[in-house]
């Protein structure tokens, strides 16, 4: 199966990491996978700030670079979404809509991919510990994508997972308004942080980029031992 990357904004420019352990395991699950370099912003930040006529030249590019993939898979809900998105925002445009659609019906989030497309829900993976889980909030209210993380991390040998109260709250990035409202965004992220603490846990896993930057940089702040890590990373533990 012929895999195309979309490897996301901050992947590319601040977690290199999590790209490398997003390609070598889906090859490690059979996949072959292509990675076009003229791909670009997905044009969320710009669409969000209410610039929707100059997001629409960042949507164009990346419909027409990633025209010929057979699937596109990506390490964040965030993004995918995004994709998701475009048919709305080109309805009614006779030459966008329908490669829109196109773009967005073989648009996926990793795990999403791995558990609906690919039918595994054990990857073989191994990580000693205990760990809680960040549902961020593009993944599960736009994406819907809610049972795919739980599904694949039940299965890693050696890691304990454990709730995080309140998990359906915001940890308070949403992109653009983590800079609008700082002193909002640092309340609720210092909440999240604090639920965190409170399980005990030695790691936190998440699957939205931004988030775990945001996330991690006030456990970073705060001293705490907890270990931030995106959940390609996990599945790559072996």
């Amino acid at each position: 199966m012929k895999v195309t990357l979309f490897a996301t904004c901050l992947v590319d420019l601040f977690q290199s990491n999590v790209g490398k352990a997003t390609v070598e395991l889906l090859e490690r699950l059979g996949c072959e996978i292509d990675f076009p370099e003229s791909q670009i912003c997905c044009g969320q930040p710009a669409y969000n700030s209410g610039y929707t006529k100059e997001s629409k030249e960042a949507m164009k590019k990346m419909i027409k670079t990633f025209a010929d993939a057979e699937y596109i898979v990506t390490p964040s809900g965030s993004c995918a979404a995004m994709f998701k998105e475009y048919p709305v925002l080109f309805k009614g445009d006779p030459v966008w809509e329908r490669k829109a659609a196109s773009l967005a019906a073989k648009t996926y989030e990793l795990s999403q991919f791995i558990v609906d497309v690919l039918k595994v829900t054990d990857v073989g993976a191994t990580l000693k510990g205990k760990a809680t889980y960040h549902t961020s909030c593009h993944m599960t209210r736009l994406l819907k994508v809610k049972e795919a993380p739980a599904i694949l991390l039940s299965h890693v040998r050696g890691l304990e997972m454990t709730p995080l109260p309140d998990a359906q709250n915001c940890c308070g990035f949403g992109g653009t308004f983590s800079v609008k409202m700082g002193d909002i965004s640092g309340q609720m992220v210092e909440e999240k942080v604090c639920n965190i603490e409170a399980t005990g846990a030695d790691f936190l896993i998440g699957g939205d980029a931004g988030c775990l930057m945001n996330i991690g940089g006030r456990i970073q702040r705060k001293g705490q031992p907890v270990k931030v890590l995106h959940i390609a990373e996990v599945l790559n533990s072996i």
